[in-house]
């Protein structure tokens, strides 16, 4: 059996009228809010898991730049004559920390946008209506 909807239905008046009526646009109100916020995060939790993603791979690049930079040191000591494998290495060492530097900034700018961007813009309207209606219908 479906329900009547709300037009249809008859309006219970007087105090318990207007607490049925209180109740039922907090519960819209919230409900609002709630799916709002769940759909926003959602893109908060891509937004997280990109940044720690790539935090995760800036530190494995910047351990191979390290290991490949202590390999160079040893080859070079090692052997000061082969200058081509010391090229080598520092070409591959330089290339990892170009990597792992650009995987910071990626994950840097990840994390500077701003989220929850729609939740707080229906806030700041509500807080706005709210301060209308209070210099609109003061209390007495």
């Amino acid at each position: 059996m479906d329900p009547a909807p709300a037009q249809s239905r008859p309006r219970p008046t007087g105090l318990i009228g207007s607490l049925v009526a209180l109740v039922s646009a907090l519960a819209d109100f919230f409900e609002s809010r709630a799916a709002l916020l769940a759909t926003e995060s959602k893109t908060a939790l891509v937004q997280f898991l990109v940044a720690a993603i790539c935090l995760v791979a800036a530190t494995l690049f910047f351990a191979f730049g390290y290991i490949f930079l202590l390999a160079t040191a040893v080859v070079a000591i090692a052997h000061l004559a082969h200058v081509s494998w010391l090229w080598v290495a520092l070409a591959a060492a330089g290339l990892h920390f170009v990597i792992a530097l650009i995987f910071l900034l990626v994950a840097g700018t990840g994390i500077k946008r701003p989220i929850f961007r729609g939740t707080l813009e229906e806030l700041k309207k509500d807080r706005e209506w709210l301060r209308d209606l209070e210099t609109n219908h003061p209390r007495n």
